[in-house]
C-alpha cells in the first residue's frame, strides 16, 4: 500500500515568487527541492557553467595532471581502462580524444562484460605491459583495483585513477573506518574522505571532464578547449544514464550539454538520434535516459562496448548511421530478453516463497548476466525493496543489485563480504561475483541484517502542492519548463487532489496499454487525465473498491466514483494544437 505524503517546507513563497517571477506553487515547488536561500534558488533556475565547481578542488587533480602532462613530454603510450556502460563509455571517449588532441599516443580499453568483468583485472594489466604502454589512466572504475595497480606498478605502468565510486574501507577494533586506496600516482575520486570538492555526486564522465578542464587550463591547449562543449554533451548523457541526482552542479551540466546536445556535431551522437526518429527542438533528459543511453548500453551488454565507442569516434556519416543502426537493433533484441527474464523473474518469486523477503535474492542461471541490472530494476518497482539479481557467469556466479530509499546496498554488501569475490557500487545500485554455494547463505545474511521494517518498504508518494485541477492552467504548466531537465533528485512535481468523479474512459495505444478517463472536478469542470500506467491494475482498483462491474461500468461511460488522485501537469501538441494535459500518476 503506498504512501502519500504532502510536502510542508516552510519559505515565505510570496516574497521568493516576487523576486524571481515566478507563480507562489513553483516557489513552493523549489522549496520542496531542498532549497533554502535565494542564491540557491537564483542558481536553480538562471545557474551556469561559471558557477560549476573547479577541477583543482579535487583531491590529487595537481598530481594527475602533472603525471600526464609529463607522460607526454616522455612520448610515453598511455591506455585509457573505462567500463562497459555509458558512463565509461562516454568516459573513455572524453579521455582518448582529449589526451589524443594534447598529442598523446592514447587508445583504449573497454572491458568486456562476459570475459573481464567489471574494471581493471589482471589480464588487461598484463597485456597493456605487452603493448608497451607506459600509463594507464582509469575511467568510472580502478577505486577498488589495489591488487591491480600493483601489479601494474611491478610491470613498469603508471596508473592515474579517476572514479565516482565508494571508496573500499576495512573497520578497525574501534569500529572506525579506513579507506583503502590504490597504490596510484594519483587517485580522484570525489568520494575520497581527503577530498573537499563540493558536490561528490558527479558520474565518472564528469570527473573525466573535469580531468580534461585541467588539462586545457595548465596546457593552454586551443584544441582542447575548443573540444569542451562535445565533452559537456557527454557529461550529461552519462549523468543522466548513471541515475546521479540532478541536483547543484549536475543540474547545470546536465542543462547546458543538452542544449549542446541539440546541436551536435558528433557524427555518431547524431546517427544514433536520427535512427530513433528523435526531434532535436524537443530533446529532454528523458530521451537520454531511455533512449539514447539504452542503445549505448545495448553493446555492452550483448556484445562488446568497444562499438559504442567505436560509434562516437566515426569519422563520417555513413559510417555512424550504420554502427547506429547496429546498436537500435541490438536494443531491441535487449528489450525482448528483458522481458522474458522478468516472466523468469516472476516465476523464482512464486516457486520460491520469496515475495515476503525484505531483500530479495533471485538466481536465474539462464539469463544472460547482462540484463541482471535491468531485470534487478523491474523487480524492484513492483515489489518495492532491495533485489539482486544473480547469474551464472563463465567463473561463477555474477549479479546486480537495485535498491530503494534508505537501504544503502554498497554499505550492506560490506556487512557480509566474506560471501563476494568481488563485489562494488554505491548507495542504490551494485555488482558482484560469488560461488553458487553462497547464494542462500547471501540471502539469509542480507535478510537477517537489513533493518528494514514494513513501513520502509511501503512506496512512498511525495507531493509537491495539493491543487485542484481547475488552478492548474497553462501559466502552470508553462512554468514547469524551468524546472527542467527532470530527474533523479529532481523529479517531474507531483500535484493531488481529493474526489474526482470519474464518469467514463477509454483505452488507448497498442493492445490498449494507456487509458483516457474523463473526470469532473468537485467544482463541476469536466477535465481529461491520460493514464501511462497499468490500466488493468486500476480497473482492479475499481472493482475491489466500488464493486463487481465498475470498470465495465467506466468504459460504457456510466460510472460515478469518486477518486483521489496524484497527477503530474504538462503540455502536449497534437496537429498543431497545444493543449495542457493531466497525466495521473497514483489514485486511492
Amino acid at each position: 500500500m503506498e504512501k502519500w505524503f504532502v510536502a510542508a517546507k516552510k519559505a515565505d513563497f510570496d516574497r521568493w515568487a516576487k523576486e524571481f517571477h515566478i507563480s507562489p506553487v513553483l516557489a513552493r515547488i523549489l522549496r520542496n527541492r531542498d532549497l533554502t536561500e535565494e542564491a540557491q534558488v537564483e542558481r536553480f533556475l538562471h545557474g551556469t557553467l561559471k558557477e560549476c565547481y573547479s577541477p583543482w578542488l579535487l583531491k590529487d587533480m595537481d598530481r594527475a595532471v602533472d603525471q600526464i602532462l609529463q607522460a607526454l613530454r616522455q612520448g610515453e603510450k598511455i591506455r585509457i581502462i573505462g567500463d562497459y556502460d555509458v558512463d565509461g563509455i562516454c568516459s573513455s571517449y572524453i579521455l582518448t580524444r582529449g589526451f589524443r588532441l594534447l598529442g598523446a599516443s592514447a587508445d583504449t580499453a573497454i572491458p568486456h562484460r562476459i570475459h573481464d568483468g567489471y574494471g581493471l583485472n589482471e589480464h588487461l594489466i598484463r597485456e597493456a605491459a605487452d603493448d608497451g604502454v607506459g600509463m594507464i589512466v582509469t575511467c568510472d572504475n580502478g577505486i577498488a583495483a589495489a591488487p591491480q595497480i600493483a601489479l601494474a606498478g611491478e610491470l613498469g605502468i603508471r596508473v592515474v585513477v579517476t572514479d565516482h565510486h565508494e571508496v573500499p574501507f576495512e573497520t578497525d577494533e574501534d569500529g572506525k573506518r579506513r579507506e583503502i586506496l590504490p597504490p596510484a600516482l594519483a587517485v580522484i575520486d570525489p568520494k575520497r574522505e581527503e577530498c573537499d570538492y563540493p558536490f561528490p555526486g558527479i558520474c565518472g564522465a564528469t570527473v573525466a571532464y573535469k580531468l580534461i578542464l585541467a588539462l586545457a587550463e595548465k596546457s593552454g591547449s586551443q584544441a582542447l578547449d575548443q573540444a569542451l562543449d562535445e565533452f559537456l554533451e557527454l557529461v550529461a548523457l552519462s549523468t543522466v544514464c548513471d541515475v546521479m541526482e540532478l541536483k547543484d552542479e549536475n543540474r547545470i551540466l546536465v542543462k547546458e550539454g543538452i542544449r549542446r546536445l541539440k546541436d551536435t556535431k558528433n557524427p555518431g551522437l547524431r546517427a544514433l538520434m536520427a535512427v530513433n526518429d528523435l526531434k532535436t527542438d524537443r530533446l529532454g533528459a528523458y530521451h537520454l535516459g531511455f533512449v539514447i543511453g539504452p542503445c549505448l548500453n545495448a553493446t555492452g551488454r550483448l556484445d562488446t562496448a568497444a562499438r559504442a565507442l567505436e560509434l562516437l569516434m566515426s569519422g563520417s556519416r555513413a559510417e555512424a548511421m550504420s554502427a547506429a543502426e547496429e546498436l537500435r537493433e541490438l536494443n531491441d533484441s535487449r528489450k525482448n530478453l528483458t522481458a522474458q527474464g522478468v516472466e523468469l523473474a516472476e516465476q523464482y518469486i512464486a516457486e520460491h516463497d520469496i515475495a515476503g523477503d525484505k531483500v530479495m535474492v533471485i538466481f536465474l542461471p539462464q539469463v544472460h548476466e547482462s540484463l541482471a541490472g535491468i531485470i534487478a530494476g523491474r523487480i524492484r518497482e513492483r515489489y518495492y525493496r532491495p533485489v539482486f539479481l544473480l547469474t551464472r557467469g563463465e567463473e561463477g556466479v555474477k549479479g546486480s543489485g537495485r535498491s530503494v530509499e534508505g537501504y544503502h546496498m554498497y554499505r550492506a554488501m560490506t556487512q557480509v563480504k566474506h560471501l563476494f569475490t568481488k563485489f562494488g557500487g554505491h548507495a542504490m545500485a551494485a555488482g558482484l561475483s560469488m560461488q553458487e554455494e553462497d547464494i542462500e547463505p547471501l540471502r539469509r545474511a542480507l535478510n537477517d541484517g537489513c533493518g528494514l521494517t514494513e513501513e520502509d518498504l511501503a512506496p512512498r508518494v511525495h507531493i509537491d502542492v495539493p491543487m485542484p485541477l481547475d488552478c492548474a492552467g497553462e501559466d502552470i504548466a508553462d512554468e514547469m519548463e524551468l524546472l527542467e531537465p527532470f530527474g533523479t533528485g529532481n523529479p517531474k512535481p507531483l500535484f493531488a487532489q481529493k474526489d474526482l468523479i470519474f464518469l467514463a474512459g477509454y483505452r488507448m495505444g497498442e493492445k490498449g496499454r494507456w487509458a483516457r478517463y474523463r473526470v469532473r472536478t468537485p467544482a463541476g469542470a469536466s477535465r481529461q487525465l491520460v493514464f501511462f500506467g497499468e490500466p488493468d491494475a486500476f480497473d482492479t482498483f475499481l472493482n475491489e473498491k466500488f464493486g463487481p462491474g465498475s470498470a465495465e461500468a467506466l468504459y460504457r461511460g456510466t460510472a460515478h466514483f469518486p477518486v483521489s488522485v496524484a497527477y503530474q501537469l504538462g503540455k502536449n501538441t497534437y496537429r498543431g494544437k497545444t493543449e495542457v494535459q493531466y497525466i495521473m500518476q497514483h489514485y486511492c
